[in-house]
């Protein structure tokens, strides 16, 4: 247990340096188990300690040089993956003095991030270290954001953006300095917060386009920094009356904040297509962010640019739309499925300019439509369809873990979500879900345009809907999931938004059989009256009561109803079936279960409606 510590400290500033890089080397590699605790934290503390010597005097009275910083700060972070080591490094004293390694080896990255490292590792497992690190004796906080203000390298940028995550986590310790980070710089100015991650965010966006090392990885944990101070600081800075009202995500915003939505939509928009899984971060932390901000007067153009609600109309599946079609295509409704061809209802077009899907996403979701974006995220001709973007992953990612005719509680979707994301469907899709429910709650276009493409005038309903191929037979299928609590639930509100908030209009595009689980949820206990705006086909905005061509759509199915022809019966056929039915009732008579007076077989018997025969 204690060879580790014995070799370490048996070694002076005449060791040859191989034997120093040799001693650091095995403590590096040491199984967790080989060390134990006390001799841990003496180890770590030595080796801090004869680091800041060897900073502070050329290393003439240490046992490391300059040159061991790096392996040295390696064994380090090595020794503080275990919860006994990382509180030696959570001390006040050790973070300064790795805080100041870490400036001092600016012109060694290697030494340098392994420094950083040593503290991220300390924040993760020691909640105290947190604020320690952002406490007036360490400095750490205005270190990081200094960090992540040079950074260009995604490395880099992904430490710094580690160190902030951890630091922002809890609202309770590090208000003050949430406050400061925001409130520090007035948008315009060089330094300030929204513009800062903003300009982060595209240099990693190129970088993922790239292929460069720690992009994903940068961009992730910087959208955690990101979604801290959009859940925490409008939350410090609310003003409404009633203070004691527990606050939830949404409640409250500030404007200071506003600067963020440009760069975030442009960062969706632009994040390239994730394989084998279509959605995995850094794009499920865009979408966390996105959901705390609000459709606010100031943002409502930002969220819904003029020209963003006439772009993309739904295309016949595997054939990608020019710009011709486009045109002719966006002022009519969609035709992709119809009563008389029965088939499925197909997704929205991709525009042909810079900033739709990658091509690559028509691979992912069996060629159902050709996709084209710039490579560039500053090249977007035109603003942003977020809508568009949102209907396309949540169409992709369900085809994608849903595949056919798939039900949600399949153990095959269970596991293969785990196999990929090493999550649940929930936690992958729910978020992407209460996106499109913000943006359909909060426009009647975005209702409108969701409506013709998930349920179009001429959806086929010459079979059950829920058995359906396509998303809206997912979605329907996902209602009556049992291990999908929080997706379902999520699903339900998107399509009750997407329907008007209102329960009739949503039983009438789909059939009450299909939610009557999720509107008793919502207290509505009974099927809802049709609609007094229905209409056939549902087109002009009105629920449907019949197809396209006029066939009336059952209520409870949302299927349409075909008449039952006529049972053609002989008068013996006849017979043999009375005499079913009359053994049937008497057989219930006899045990109890029907009251004589209620057979009906006896009362046509004595009301002489049978004949003696």
């Amino acid at each position: 247990m204690s060879s580790f510590l014995n070799a370490y400290t048996a070694l002076s500033p005449a060791s040859p340096r191989s034997d120093v890089a040799l001693v650091l080397q095995s403590i590096t590699n040491a199984l967790p188990l080989q060390i134990d605790d006390a001799k841990r934290r003496e180890l770590i503390q030595t080796i801090i300690d004869d680091l800041t010597k060897s900073n502070a005097n050329g290393g003439k009275k240490s046992r490391l040089s300059p040159k061991d910083a790096a392996p040295a700060l390696q064994a380090v972070k090595s020794l503080g993956k275990n919860p006994a080591g990382s509180e030696v490094i959570a001390s006040p004293a050790n973070l300064a003095a790795l805080l100041s390694l870490s400036r001092t080896y600016k012109d060694d990255p290697d030494a340098s991030n392994e420094a950083i490292r040593c503290i991220a590792n300390a924040m993760l497992l020691v909640d105290h270290a947190r604020t320690t690190f952002i406490g007036k004796h360490v400095g750490g906080g205005e270190f990081a954001l200094d960090l992540l203000d040079k950074s260009s390298n995604p490395e880099r940028i992904f430490l710094a953006s580690r160190v902030l995550f951890l630091s922002t986590v809890s609202i309770m310790f590090a208000a003050d300095y949430i406050r400061s980070i925001v409130e520090a710089k007035p948008s315009g100015h060089p330094g300030n917060i929204t513009e800062l991650i903003g300009g982060k965010l595209d240099v990693l966006t190129k970088a993922i386009l790239a292929g460069t090392k720690f992009g994903r990885e940068a961009m992730t944990d910087l959208l955690k920094f990101t979604f801290n101070l959009l859940l925490h600081y409008p939350k410090l800075v609310d003003d409404s009356s009633n203070k004691n009202e527990q606050k939830v995500m949404g409640d409250c915003w500030s404007d200071r904040l506003d600067g963020i939505l440009p760069y975030l939509l442009r960062t969706f928009n632009t994040l390239p297509p994730s394989f084998p899984a279509p959605l995995v971060a850094p794009m499920t932390h865009v979408i966390h962010a996105l959901i705390t901000i609000p459709v606010s007067p100031s943002l409502r153009s930002v969220w819904f640019p003029p020209s963003s609600t006439n772009r993309g109309s739904p295309v016949p599946a595997g054939k990608p739309s020019t710009s011709s079609e486009s045109s002719t295509k966006a002022s009519r409704p969609p035709s992709n499925s119809s009563s008389q061809t029965g088939s499925p209802t197909g997704g929205p077009a991709k525009d042909p300019k810079p900033g739709a899907f990658d091509r690559a996403w028509s691979a992912l979701s069996a060629g159902r439509r050709s996709l084209s974006r710039s490579s560039s995220p500053h090249a977007a001709a035109g603003p942003v369809d977020v809508l568009l973007r949102s209907y396309d992953l949540l169409d992709v990612s369900l085809n994608h873990y849903m595949a056919g005719t798939a039900d949600a509680d399949d153990a095959a979707v269970r596991e293969r979500c785990r196999r990929e994301t090493d999550q649940s469907l929930d936690d992958i899709m729910t978020p992407l879900a209460v996106l499109i429910t913000k943006l359909c709650q909060a426009e009647e276009g975005a209702r409108r345009r969701m409506r013709e493409w998930i349920l179009p005038e001429d959806l086929d309903r010459t079979s059950p809907l829920e058995g359906r191929a396509d998303l809206l037979g997912r979605l329907l299928r996902l209602l009556s999931s049992v291990h999908h609590s929080k997706l379902k639930n999520a699903v339900g509100e998107m399509l009750y938004a997407v329907c008007d908030s209102d329960a009739s209009t949503l039983a009438s595009y789909v059939g009450y059989g299909n939610v009557a689980g999720f509107l008793f949820n919502k207290g509505i206990l009974s099927a809802p009256p049709p609609p007094s705006g229905s209409s056939g086909g549902g087109g002009g905005g009105g629920a449907p009561s019949t197809t396209a061509t006029g066939v009336p759509i059952n209520p409870i199915t949302g299927v349409a109803e075909r008449p039952a022809p006529d049972i053609e019966m002989s008068d013996e056929e006849k017979e043999r079936e009375a005499e079913k039915l009359f053994v049937l009732f008497d057989r219930l008579e006899k045990t109890g279960a029907l009251p004589k007076e209620s057979n009906p077989i006896r009362k046509a018997i004595q009301e002489g409606k049978f004949g003696s025969g």
